[in-house]
């Protein structure tokens, strides 16, 4: 099986599911095997920092809540700011992304931190 190009983030959804919403190029041409799906912040890391970044991300914000209450909610925000801070450390541009979220203020901040970073930092 060759190495999944694009890498879907979410706690429940496939990326199959947004193709009939997702009118873009990374939806409609990729087949099921081409995702590799990652259901929370800690499958996120793990997955990138085993095998670099994908070509492409689509982002859900509402990852579900922790099990343990002690521990912060981890989402799709945190998630763009991990990869964030893995590409300055690694000298990385950030790979093509969209939000699937929907979340819509989520959704929003995770657009906005993520284009904010790319216009400043290329």
């Amino acid at each position: 099986m060759k190495t999944p190009k694009f890498l879907f983030l979410d706690d429940i959804r496939n990326p199959l599911e947004f193709k009939i919403y997702q009118l873009t190029r990374n939806y409609i041409e990729a087949q099921y095997e081409d995702w590799q799906i990652v259901r929370n912040y800690s499958d996120f890391v793990n997955w990138i920092e085993a095998h670099g970044l994908p070509e492409f991300i689509s982002f859900d914000h509402d990852l579900g809540l922790p099990q343990d209450p002690e521990i912060e909610e981890e989402n799709g925000m945190t998630c763009a700011r991990w990869l964030v801070n893995y590409c300055i450390d690694h000298n990385l541009k950030l790979p093509d992304f969209m939000v699937h979220s929907f979340n819509p203020v989520g959704k929003r901040n995770i657009e906005g931190f993520l284009k904010g970073y790319q216009k400043c930092y290329g």
